[in-house]
């Protein structure tokens, strides 16, 4: 980054504000399979991995010592996936943003 010009970086970030994804679309946590035995002794879960899975969204949140956990109907696992891939997505992008504006207030460059 040091060898680019400071219009060339300007340029990349405006690229990388054009990837973004809407703001609408992002989501943080994780997503938590988990299998769950019923309990039952006849069932064949009693032996095995359990039922399952069941999906759970799983966000730590500042002050709490545990992680808040949500449980996903299967029908909504696609969609909460591609949320959190946009987060994912957007903190990279906000990371490189970062980086170049670091890079222009090292230079004294108008930001």
């Amino acid at each position: 980054m040091k060898n680019q010009s400071s219009e060339h970086l300007k340029r990349r970030r405006q690229d990388l504000l054009r990837k973004l994804p809407p703001l609408t679309t992002v989501l943080r946590g994780s997503l938590i399979e988990r299998y769950k035995r019923c309990g039952k002794q006849t069932c064949w879960c009693a032996n095995g991995k359990g039922h399952g899975p069941k999906y759970y969204l799983s966000v730590s949140r500042p002050g709490f010592s545990r992680p808040e956990m949500d449980y996903i109907p299967q029908e909504y696992k696609e969609v909460v996936e591609s949320l959190l891939n946009n987060y994912k997505f957007t903190r990279e992008i906000l990371e490189d943003i970062c980086a170049i504006n670091r890079e222009l207030i090292y230079r004294r460059e108008e930001l």
